[in-house]
């Protein structure tokens, strides 16, 4: 069952075709992995699908209802049950860890929202750097709170733009361990860009790999031979 489809869609920038006519199924409950190389129109997408930007032609489908149509925003991004985590992770820099996640809880008037930080803190084994400051954290650190910040929100969908980038690969094996637990605890959809075939191809549940801005495979085998 799909809960996110592109259908037809284009997007240009600066005159630049950035996507031209692509058309998408994502399916609910499952890790979507947007392969490609830079600039083949991952972020684009992600950004698309979360309502930061508005596509050129075409329709994106939420839960099948439409969200964007054309040239106009149907349902607005705060609308959207998305989640979205940044490249830069964009974490506040004046706050404490503690404040980074609540601030959008605070913004919502939720109730219980010391319970529900800390609740998110642990299950990441973090509650000790409730108030620190992301600079006094490390990278694998600032990349738990990133995530409990989107997650306290009650996103449907995750939008990961390759935030494990710069990670090594042990922290990165570890945060990704914790996204299959969460996706299987919250029910979520992840949609995660990223350029890395071997990654992809061991944590994916479905892989769209996009050359020049368009789907070379969607949905493909991930027993597919890796490029060297």
């Amino acid at each position: 069952m799909s809960i996110i489809k592109l259908e037809n869609i284009s997007y240009s920038y600066s005159e630049e075709n950035v996507l031209e006519e692509l058309s998408l199924d994502i399916k609910k409950n499952k890790t979507t992995y947007l392969l490609g190389d830079s600039g083949s129109g991952k972020t684009t997408i992600l950004r698309l699908i979360a309502g930061l930007e508005i596509p050129n032609g075409g329709k994106i489908f939420i839960d099948d209802k439409v969200v964007s149509d054309d040239n106009s925003i149907i349902v607005p991004p705060e609308k959207r049950k998305t989640g979205y985590i940044f490249q830069d992770l964009a974490l506040w820099p004046h706050f404490t860890v503690f404040k980074n996640i609540s601030f959008g809880l605070e913004n919502r008037k939720k109730p219980d929202i010391k319970k529900t930080v800390f609740d998110m803190l642990d299950f990441f084994g973090i509650r000790n750097f409730a108030k620190k400051f992301p600079h006094q954290l490390s990278g694998g650190q600032q990349q738990m709170v990133a995530i409990a910040r989107a997650l306290v929100l009650e996103p449907e969908i995750l939008l990961m733009d390759e935030p494990l980038a710069n990670l090594d690969t042990k922290t990165k094996t570890k945060i990704l361990h914790y996204l299959t637990l969460l996706k299987n605890k919250y029910n979520l959809t992840i949609v995660y860009v990223t350029h890395d075939y071997k990654e992809a191809i061991k944590n994916a549940d479905d892989i769209a790999l996009l050359v020049n801005g368009k789907i070379q495979k969607e949905n493909f085998s991930t027993k597919m031979i890796v490029p060297d």
